[in-house]
């Protein structure tokens, strides 16, 4: 069996390598790190991993990308896999926003830019002792 995957979708590619590098470092190889620059790309990313039976388990995506903000994304991606666990990041967001995520694509949480390793990764133990 491949491994279990966890995505992370921000427009800024120093956000990405951050939170790869975080994620890696508390998880070890426990889990495959993908990213994925905006929500296009992360929703062609998914249908790929799809078609290869790798299972997506979280993902972590930026609130403010161009094209498609991380609301509408999560919950596109909520429309047709709802066991994934979604997790925002806001640096800026609109409350309006946040709260259609959490009752159109069930979210997790929201973390806050910056966030430190410690909030970063308690979250992801959190979300996935409910698993």
């Amino acid at each position: 069996m491949s491994k279990l995957i966890i995505l992370c979708v921000d427009d800024e590619k120093m956000v990405l390598e951050t939170l790869k590098r975080q994620l890696r470092r508390a998880f070890r190889d426990a889990y495959s790190y993908e990213v994925a620059q905006d929500a296009d790309e992360a929703l062609e990313l998914i249908e790929e991993l799809n078609k290869a039976a790798m299972l997506i388990i979280i993902i972590v995506s930026d609130w403010l990308m161009p094209g498609m903000r991380g609301d509408e994304f999560l919950i596109k991606v909520h429309q047709q896999f709802p066991n994934i666990i979604k997790i925002l990041l806001i640096g800026q967001a609109d409350e309006a926003a946040i709260e259609r995520a959490r009752l159109e694509a069930n979210l997790y949480c929201c973390l806050h830019k910056p966030w430190s390793q410690e909030e970063l990764v308690a979250t992801i133990q959190s979300a996935l002792a409910k698993l």
